[in-house]
């Protein structure tokens, strides 16, 4: 018996100290992604002349256009002609009569710069920082024979070229 207790002891000796010893193994993998050039319209506010009389004088408003390109992008900015203009340079609102109005959309303040599609000749050029940026269209309704009262509408589509 003492013998056989002697050998349970040693059996748990060896057994406690070669198990307590731990093991570890390594391994790795990588993390990517591609960030391709995109842009994308963020928003476009409607431009709304109000309610309007006689179009005896100009009648100015604005509105925003937010872009958002990834970070160095370079891109352009086109505004169409609309659905009842036959040009950019001859937009036209008009009502459910058929009535029409002339307006026009331009890239500066002083309302010289004509708004158009023709990347290189009527956009507007920026590059892109990750970030919304926005850009202002002045909007002008020029003195003109007045229509009949009603409701008047065009729909601007925004073309972003990168």
């Amino acid at each position: 018996m003492r013998y056989a207790l002697a050998a349970i002891i040693a059996a748990l000796v060896s057994f406690v100290g070669n198990g307590a010893r731990a093991a570890t193994a390594t391994g790795s993998f990588n993390v990517q992604v591609t960030i391709a050039a995109t842009c994308v319209v963020t928003s476009a506010t409607n431009l709304n002349f109000g309610t309007q009389g006689v179009l005896s004088a100009a009648v100015n408003q604005t509105s925003t256009i937010t872009v958002t390109c990834t970070n160095t992008t370079p891109y352009n900015i086109g505004l169409n002609q609309g659905v009842n203009g036959s040009s950019v340079t001859t937009r036209q609102m008009k009502s459910s009569g058929g009535a029409l109005i002339n307006y026009s959309l331009y890239s500066n303040s002083g309302m010289t710069t004509n708004w158009g599609q023709t990347v290189g000749t009527d956009t507007v050029a920026g590059t892109g920082n990750g970030s919304g940026q926005a850009y202002t269209v002045y909007g002008q309704i020029p003195a003109q024979t007045t229509p009949a009262p009603a409701s008047y509408t065009d729909t601007i589509t925004v073309t972003v070229t990168y």
